[in-house]
């Protein structure tokens, strides 16, 4: 069955005729050329790596130089994943076969077992570590194997990685040590867990798809090395798990405790946090036999369809209320689903929300850590995320459709364009701006060049077939026939708590009538639909112009001239109908002095933006005296500034520790302060609650990402946890590394530094703006009888021109020609003169941007979202 489900996705080529309607097939030399190219993007990828960064574990593409951990700034749990044990070659070496690049494989394997190292001391992520080390160990040697057995190459390979493997398996086994038996988030490689040198154990909780997101890797191993205890393990955290799903929605949480196994965040969905477990129950049916994963899927699955999906949004959830939906925006990693939802054979959403994906890179460039329901940006960065490029894949070898073809073309043309650098290819800060972060994940290499490679290859490109292995979260390559090697552990089964519902083909193979009902146009048409979803791309139309006819008893000019400079068009009557000549203004009464007026207006599908007010950090004490001052970002939780007349005054004192993630040491000495706090290692609403309860008055947070300024990164709003924030009070603001560092210096050099927390606009010296004058328009409706003497016989609009009333307090006169001055019709042209046109009012709007992401693994490591 499961050897089944991979051919059938070769025989779904042969409806590329049906669903490719409408686009033109790629010819071979097209298809030839953009292979070339992927393969030149890789060598320099890869070459970059060898040549500046190895044996480090990662390459800083914009320094040149590698990523050594505890030698470069700390980023926070994104250097969890960096072990000391050159990541980024292990992470590479099964692409290096799939590229049909084996001298370079065999080259790497000798590298690798030579100089790799795997009894360091460091903390490292069970999970990072499971899929990209283990997985990578284990897919080479599965390459390995396979070249040897062939007697081409690697005929001195005697099961080197696998011994490595079962070594390093040994070593994360630790992390299993806990009562529920789900594994801690971190290890330490040589100590383990709870012994006094490791520097971890503390810990209490762990995300759904870091305890679920290990059954490929540790069943391989024990099928391979015939240890049975890493399997054993893998399916135990499993099993709690299932357990501990929501009986009445099937649904599980994001963070759960490793020690009780109650849930500590309680949203839902398929992106950051859940993802591969979702992911692996699926194939550890494909590649173990067993059943029973599938079952626990299947219902998932329906859960899933039923409260989350939203073609094509896949939304976040309350597990234990799912018609809630908990917050208005997605994440990057939720591209991976389109993927899992065709070997799954359900192929109409996967291609809803593959070409919602496909719109929002066609807006963007690439995907941002996190967009809106209405795709705006939520978190600027991309790190060369790999998962759209699987879901491109995967629905190609489904559909033979040469649409995903020229997807896969434009991925290729904007990783050359925008985040090629002569040292490698640089993650992007802020997708907004093309900013450049020092940063190439090993997983770019890992997966995005595999999926890319695979894409516009024919099964003759490549030393093996293909469809005998199954891909880890990770894109490394395990056999089916594992299945056979060794029988699966006793003692697994499933009670399905309420019995999903169920089609024909939820225990077989992808259906073709599911596929591809008859309808020749059939994903075309699904496409068709959201084409222009984001308005990228939409054709231009002119909006309707309505007109109405405004008898304006005035014959002098200056408010027929008033009105146009508001953007009011009037036509004279007579001209509007071909009437009279003579340059005279008459109705069809002959009345002088009446017009047609033109009201134009453009309803826009796109919601409004959500203004993000610029807050400040002023310093005030000497010899500062207010002249310094740092543009600071808000929080969408806490005091409200913009609601405080004067700001919030207080000193600055220095948080210990400093990223506040854990119990404060110097709570005395922040009591009554405005506390310093650096970003990373936890969330800003666990930060402010904490320091909240040291008796802060405020919080300034500083970005640890080095060298970020508000000159070139947009503000954003700092967001909570996914909970009530309702009970954190005092004020905070966000500044970026730049400004952060002009603060600190100055309380080091100062020791007292005194700060005024408030809004841009109100801060001190600032100089006021003008007094307005303003002029009220009314708009009166009159009923026949209800007219003065004169006046039409008809339904009348009447304006009525008179100065406006001059407002009794500045602050109240800056405001009247902004937003308030447009929703109550009082518009403030500012006069600088009797002899000066008046000025048409406007409206200034400030795009949002939200707060940058958590590092977001290639699936979800961490709970956090403040990197």
């Amino acid at each position: 069955m499961r050897t089944v489900i991979m051919k059938t996705l070769l025989y779904l080529g042969l409806w590329s005729w049906v669903l490719g309607r409408g686009t033109r097939a790629m010819s071979a030399e097209e298809k030839t050329k953009t292979r070339d190219q992927i393969l030149e993007m890789f060598d320099h990828a890869y070459g970059s790596y060898m040549k500046y960064a190895y044996p480090a574990d990662e390459l800083m593409p914009l320094s040149c130089r590698g990523r050594v951990r505890g030698q470069e700034p700390n980023r926070g749990d994104i250097d969890d994943s960096l072990g000391k044990f050159s990541l980024t070659l292990i992470d590479t070496l099964d692409t290096l076969v799939v590229l049909n690049k084996l001298e370079e494989f065999e080259e790497a394997v000798r590298k690798t077992v030579r100089d790799v190292r795997l009894d360091n001391d460091v903390v490292v992520s069970v999970f990072e570590t499971n899929i990209r080390v283990l997985g990578g160990l284990l897919g080479a040697h599965v390459m390995a194997d396979l070249l040897r057995e062939r007697g081409e190459r690697m005929q001195w390979y005697r099961d080197e990685l696998l011994h490595m493997a079962k070594d390093l398996g040994h070593r994360l086994l630790p992390a299993f040590n806990t009562t529920s038996g789900l594994p801690y988030p971190r290890v330490n490689l040589r100590y383990g867990v709870l012994n006094p040198l490791s520097r971890t154990g503390t810990e209490s909780d762990t995300c759904t798809a870091c305890a679920g997101t290990m059954i490929l890797e540790f069943a391989a191993l024990s099928r391979l090395s015939g240890e049975s205890v890493f399997e054993e393990h893998a399916r135990k955290a499993l099993d709690v798990l299932w357990e501990k799903r929501q009986r009445g929605s099937d649904l599980v949480g994001t963070v759960i405790n490793i020690h009780s196994g109650d849930w500590v965040r309680r949203d839902s969905g398929v992106g950051a946090g859940i993802d591969s477990y979702y992911e692996y129950l699926m194939k550890a049916y494909i590649l173990l036999g067993d059943s029973v994963y599938l079952e626990r899927f299947n219902t998932h699955y329906s859960a899933i369809m039923k409260y989350i999906s939203q073609p094509p949004l896949l939304l976040s959830v309350h597990m234990h209320n799912p018609t809630v939906s908990v917050r208005s925006w997605m994440d990057s990693l939720l591209a991976f689903f389109p993927g899992l939802q065709v070997l799954r054979g359900d192929l109409k959403p996967a291609i809803e929300t593959h070409e919602m994906l496909y719109q929002v890179t066609k807006q963007h460039k690439f995907l941002p850590e996190a967009f809106t329901t209405e795709f705006r940006v939520h978190w600027g960065q991309h790190p060369l995320r790999p998962e759209f490029a699987e879901s491109t894949y995967f629905l190609y070898k489904a559909t033979g459709d040469p649409y995903y073809l020229k997807v896969g073309q434009s991925i290729v043309e904007k990783l050359n364009t925008h985040a090629r650098v002569p040292c490698g290819f640089a993650a992007v800060q802020d997708v907004r701006t093309g900013t450049h972060e020092d940063r190439m994940d090993s997983f770019f290499l890992a997966e995005m060049f595999k999926y890319l490679y695979l894409l516009f290859s024919e099964k003759n490109h490549l030393p093996f077939d293909i469809d005998d292995y199954i891909f880890t979260t990770e894109a490394h390559l395990l056999p089916v026939s594992l299945s056979t090697t060794q029988p699966s552990c006793q003692g697994n089964s499933t009670e399905v708590h309420t019995a999903p519902e169920e089609d024909l083909f939820t225990y077989s193979c992808p259906s073709a009538q599911t596929l591809f009902p008859n309808n020749p146009s059939f994903a075309k048409t699904i496409r068709d639909s959201y084409k222009y979803l984001t308005g990228v791309g939409r054709p231009h139309q002119v909006s309707p112009v309505r007109g109405i006819e405004l008898p304006l008893h005035d014959n002098g000019m200056e408010p027929v001239e008033f009105l146009k400079s508001m953007g009011i068009s009037l036509t004279p009557l007579n001209e509007a109908a071909g009437g009279a000549g003579s340059g005279e203004q008459l109705d069809s009464t002959g009345q002088k002095g009446v017009y047609r007026v033109k009201l134009i207006a453009e309803v826009s599908q796109t919601p409004e933006e959500e203004e993000v007010v610029p807050l400040v950090v002023q310093l005030i004490s000497p010899p500062f005296l207010g002249r310094v001052v740092l543009t600071a970002g808000p929080a969408k939780f806490g005091m409200d500034l913009t609601k405080q007349e004067h700001g919030v005054k207080g000193r600055i004192v220095k948080s210990a520790p400093y990223s506040a993630c854990g119990p404060i040491e110097n709570a005395a000495e922040l009591r009554g302060h405005i506390a310093l706090a650096l970003r990373g290692d936890c969330m800003f609403a666990a930060k402010a609650r904490r320091l909240q309860e040291a008796g802060v008055i405020g919080v300034i947070f500083i970005d640890h990402r080095e060298g970020s300024s508000s000159e070139e990164t947009p503000l954003f709003q700092m967001v909570g946890d996914g909970g009530s924030t309702s009970d954190i009070t005092v004020p905070l603001v966000f500044l970026f590394s730049r400004e952060g560092a002009t603060l600190t210096a100055a309380l080091e050099k100062h020791q007292n530094v005194d700060v005024l927390l408030l809004p841009k606009e109100r801060e001190l010296g600032q100089d006021k703006a003008e007094k307005a004058m303003g002029v009220n328009i009314q708009i009166r409706l009159a009923k026949e009888g209800e007219l003065q003497d004169g006046e039409g016989k008809s339904t009348t609009i009447q304006l009525v021109l008179e100065p406006g009333e001059e407002e009794e307090e500045e602050e109240e006169g800056r405001r009247t020609g902004g937003e308030g001055g447009a929703l109550a019709g009082h518009c403030t042209p500012p006069v600088g003169g009797d002899q000066d046109p008046p000025h048409p009012c406007t409206d200034r709007q400030t795009e949002t941007t939200n707060e940058q992401p958590p590092p977001l693994g290639p699936s979800p490591s961490d709970p956090d979202s403040d990197p």
